[in-house]
C-alpha cells in the first residue's frame, strides 16, 4: 500500500514518468502501470473533475447533445437573499463566461461581429485575451441605452484589445420608415460595416423574448406595432429578425426599418454565439425558438433557462414535434406571408 502511495505521488503529483519512476523503484513500467491502476482501484487515489464553481458541466453536455449545438456553455444561476434568481448578476456571470469563450475560439485574422444586450455589454468588459481580428458591429444603437456605451462601445474596446480595426456602426437600431433605413445604411461608414457581413467567421448576438420584459426591441417599437408582429406569431427575437416558436423566421416591414446583419447573413457564418439567459420561462421558450431556427452554434446560457430549455425539448420529443436546431435550418427559409 506504501509502494502504491508512493508511485502515485510521483506520477499525479511530481509530474515523473512511468519510466522515470520504474527506474527509481527497479520495477518494469509495466508493473509501475498496474501499481497505478490498483492505487485507483483501492481507493489510495481519487481523480475528482471540476469546473469552475460557476459551470455547470453535466447541464451543458445535455443542452448541447438535446439540441445538436457544436457547444454548450451552462453557468449557475445567481440567486437573491430571497433565493429568487438575481437577474443583473445572472447576466454579469454569463457575459464573463462569454468573455473567457471568446479568448479561445476566436482565431487570428477572423472577421468578428458584436450586437448587443446588456450581457454583452459585460462580455465587452470583462475580455482580456483577442487575437487580431476585424471587429464588426452587427446592430445599430438603441437609443434608450446608447448613455451605457452600447454597442459601439463593445466593439470599439474588442478592437482595441485585439490590435485589429473596427467597424463601429453611429446609427439607431429602429428607424421611422424604410426609407429613412435605406438612407443610413448608403452612408459610407455604415456601408463599410455592412460590407463586412458576408466576410463574418464568428458572430455574438443575444436573444429577445416578445415581451416589455425581456425583449429591448420590443420595448423600442410602439403598441401598434408590437401588436401586429404579434399577431403574426412572434415569440422571439435575434438581431431584430422576428422568429415563431417553432425557429421559423416571420417576414415584416421591420426588417425594411433595422440597421443590422440579416438572418441569411447569419446562417453562412461558421460560428454564431449565442449569449442569452436571465429572464423567465417566456425568455427560455425564445431562446428554443432561436435554437430551432438553426442559426446558432454555440449557446451561453444560465441554469433555469437551460432545465426550461430541456423539459421543452423532452416534451416535444413525446409528443412527434420540434426538433434540434439543424432540423430547424431549412424551416427558417419560409415562414408566414409578410405584412
Amino acid at each position: 500500500m506504501l509502494r502504491l502511495a508512493a508511485v502515485a505521488r510521483r506520477f499525479y503529483l511530481d509530474g515523473r514518468s512511468k519510466v522515470e519512476i520504474a527506474e527509481e523503484f527497479g520495477l518494469s513500467r509495466f508493473k509501475i502501470a498496474r501499481d497505478l491502476d490498483a492505487a485507483r482501484e483501492r481507493g489510495i487515489v481519487h481523480i475528482d473533475i471540476r469546473l469552475p464553481a460557476r459551470l455547470d458541466g453535466e447541464l451543458s453536455e445535455r443542452l448541447r447533445s438535446a439540441y445538436g449545438l457544436r457547444r454548450a456553455v451552462v453557468v449557475d444561476t445567481p440567486v437573491d437573499t430571497d433565493g429568487s434568481a438575481d437577474v443583473a448578476e445572472t447576466r454579469r456571470v454569463l457575459g464573463s463566461a462569454a468573455a473567457r469563450l471568446l479568448g479561445e475560439i476566436v482565431r487570428p485574422g477572423e472577421v468578428l461581429g458584436l450586437a448587443w444586450s446588456r450581457a454583452l455589454q459585460v462580455m465587452g468588459s470583462d475580455l482580456v485575451d483577442l487575437p487580431e481580428c476585424t471587429v464588426v458591429q452587427l446592430n445599430g444603437v438603441l437609443s434608450d441605452h446608447a448613455d451605457d456605451g452600447g454597442s459601439v462601445e463593445t466593439v470599439r474596446r474588442a478592437a482595441a484589445l485585439s490590435g485589429g480595426p473596427a467597424y463601429p456602426i453611429y446609427a439607431p437600431l429602429i428607424l421611422p420608415d424604410a426609407a429613412t433605413a435605406a438612407t443610413l445604411r448608403s452612408d459610407p461608414g455604415i456601408a463599410g460595416a455592412f460590407a463586412h457581413y458576408d466576410r463574418l467567421t464568428t458572430a455574438v448576438v443575444a436573444i429577445g423574448g416578445w415581451d416589455e420584459r425581456n425583449s429591448t426591441v420590443y420595448q423600442a417599437l410602439d403598441p401598434e406595432a408590437r401588436e401586429r408582429y404579434s399577431a403574426l406569431g412572434v415569440c422571439a427575437e435575434m438581431s431584430a429578425q422576428l422568429f415563431d416558436p417553432e425557429g421559423n423566421q416571420i417576414h415584416s416591414d421591420l426588417a425594411e426599418r433595422i440597421i443590422s446583419v440579416r438572418a441569411e447573413q447569419l446562417r453562412r457564418v461558421p460560428e454564431v454565439v449565442a449569449v442569452a439567459g436571465a429572464g423567465d420561462a417566456a425568455k427560455a421558450r425564445a431562446v428554443g425558438a432561436a435554437l430551432r431556427s438553426g442559426l446558432v452554434s454555440t449557446l451561453v446560457t444560465d441554469g433555469e433557462v437551460a432545465r426550461v430549455l430541456l423539459a421543452e425539448q423532452e416534451h416535444g420529443a413525446e409528443g412527434g414535434s420540434g426538433g434540434e436546431g439543424s432540423e430547424g435550418a431549412d424551416a427558417g427559409d419560409t415562414g408566414p406571408e409578410e405584412i
